[in-house]
């Protein structure tokens, strides 16, 4: 589903250009849910906003299915690739209800029964219709972010890019949304790649992972072998000891079914 080959992005300074990304080259299987790990500045945000054509690339190759980053992308690809955003709090359009957030892509995309849909999308992602029309500071976090994944996913696409969809969430509300993706990719069988810092989040959701480091992929390995710790670059190493005490607490908490519930 989505092919990146010897991608480059670059940025001009005031003293030249900056390599975000060099040569960053990863295959993601139809269905399957790929992570990006690293610390800040490594990148992963980067190649996530080249995937969706917000940032231009310098050198290599990307395609999204029949698409091809770089030429001239239809409508269709705006339906099939959705991004969900770090911030739950800056995402979403504080003087549009929940109701107008759902609309206006239903809108732009001509979708027909937009009430029925609407409606639907608030179920889907936990929420019922007495949020409908309520406004983004009416909401907590977790409920501002599952808004901006019924958005995403109300357009039906084919692959979800979630930029550190929980980061900004505290640990029991991370598990709730981490137990809500879950569910979305395997009822809908998303294509999805999760950019995230924390080697919990992404062992929990991910099949196989990709370590960035100052731009650079440095290793691409299996879930299991993030759990087992069977790595072999000192880096991605250095990331599962940081967050070695943060992982059972995770995990165990979204494992053991948190309760997907609206109240945070």
């Amino acid at each position: 589903m989505i092919d990146a080959n010897a991608v480059q992005v670059r940025f001009k300074t005031k003293t030249g250009f900056a390599d975000a990304v060099r040569a960053a080259t990863f295959h993601v299987n139809e269905g399957e849910v790929f992570g990006l790990v690293g610390e800040s500045g490594s990148g992963k945000s980067t190649v996530l906003r080249a995937l969706t054509g917000l940032v231009p690339i310098a050198g290599g190759s990307m395609r999204i299915g029949r698409h091809v980053l770089g030429e001239r992308v239809d409508r269709t690809f705006r339906r099939e690739v959705q991004m969900v955003f770090q911030d739950p709090y800056g995402s979403l359009y504080p003087r549009f209800t929940v109701d107008q957030t759902l609309r206006e892509p239903l809108s732009i995309n001509g979708m027909d029964r937009q009430d029925e849909r609407i409606l639907d999308a608030l179920r889907e992602v936990g929420l019922g219709p007495a949020f409908r029309f309520r406004y983004a500071h009416q909401l907590s976090g977790g409920q501002r972010q599952r808004v901006a994944i019924a958005r995403a996913l109300i357009v039906e696409p084919r692959v979800l890019l979630l930029d550190e969809p929980t980061s900004a969430l505290d640990v029991s509300v991370q598990a709730e949304i981490l137990n809500l993706l879950r569910r979305l990719h395997r009822e809908r069988n998303l294509t999805m790649i999760l950019v995230s810092h924390n080697m919990a989040v992404v062992g929990f959701l991910c099949q196989r992972v990709a370590v960035m480091r100052d731009g650079d992929i440095v290793e691409q390995l299996s879930v299991e072998a993030v759990r087992e710790q069977t790595v072999a670059h000192e880096y991605t190493r250095s990331l599962l000891l940081a967050t070695q005490g943060y992982t059972r607490r995770t995990e165990d908490s979204a494992r053991s079914g948190a309760p997907d519930r609206i109240g945070d």
